[in-house]
């Protein structure tokens, strides 16, 4: 009486093995895990100030042209590295005749990329006319004018605690930029996003750019064969910017929130092998 389930276990086995199966094998790695290799990160396993290998500040009070209302700062004011976390800071302490700081720094010079996977791991800061991002540029501005948004913007995360929990990822170019109406975007609800850590990440390739959130899609964008730099400016290096703005997008700051604070645990960034 065994003969029989033993045939029909020798019959399966044969079947799967003519499939390139076996019948205890597991369902096969994403292949972008197999061909992507870590090329740069930051783990921030030190302390003191970001680590001047990888980052620069950025610093000064004019709003980069978007209504905001922060001074960004250098140091350890509004930036800082301890317990294996780096922590910018949203202060309602006005410098020159801005209302509040914070800080941005950029890892232009030390770490920019042609093409990869770029994740950053994050918590967001509570508040109203808060507007956190983790974004890129390009490093060499040589498209059109030489200047935004001729040379492209990606905006990995952005967040803006007046439509709490919100995250929207986007792209900026001369055809496709906010200040027409024509950006490229979309959005997607997370609902512990200022309370726990998440994965915000972007997979950018020759053709395609696909945003994600603990590493599940929700946005993609595919070059055309029409394409100019006007549509798709992103063939060449760019670098990472971290920052906490207040107002202009973020809205009408609420002064009971301070200090708010975006915390991230590391920076990695992969290329293929």
């Amino acid at each position: 009486m065994k003969s029989i389930p033993f045939l029909l276990s020798f019959l399966l086995t044969i079947a799967l093995s003519a499939c390139g199966k076996d019948s205890n094998s597991s369902t096969p790695t994403d292949s972008t895990e197999k061909t992507y290799q870590l090329v740069w990160s930051d783990e921030f396993e030190y302390t003191g100030v970001p680590d001047p290998s990888k980052w620069s500040f950025e610093t000064g009070g004019h709003g980069w042209g978007n209504g905001e209302l922060q001074y960004y700062t250098a140091g350890t004011q509004n930036s800082i590295v301890d317990n294996g976390k780096l922590y910018i800071f949203a202060k309602n302490d006005g410098f020159d005749t801005n209302l509040y700081t914070s800080a941005r720094i950029n890892s232009t010079g030390a770490g920019h990329w042609t093409y990869g996977k770029f994740v950053v791991r994050a918590k967001l800061p509570k508040g109203k006319g808060t507007w956190p991002a983790i974004w890129m540029l390009a490093s060499e501005w040589t498209y059109g004018d030489k200047g935004w948004p001729a040379n492209g913007e990606l905006d990995i995360m952005e967040h803006v605690a007046s439509d709490p929990n919100v995250i929207h990822a986007s792209i900026h170019t001369t055809s496709y930029n906010h200040k027409i109406g024509t950006q490229k975007t979309n959005k997607k609800t997370i609902p512990t996003s200022m309370t726990e850590f998440h994965d915000y990440g972007m997979l950018w390739t020759e053709n395609k750019i696909e945003f994600s959130i603990d590493d599940v899609v929700f946005f993609t964008v595919d070059k055309k064969a029409t394409d100019t730099y006007k549509e798709w400016p992103f063939d060449k290096n760019f670098h990472f910017l971290l920052n906490i703005a207040l107002g202009g997008w973020g809205g009408t700051v609420d002064p009971t929130i301070f200090p708010a604070t975006m915390e991230i645990e590391y920076v990695r960034v992969y290329q293929l092998k």
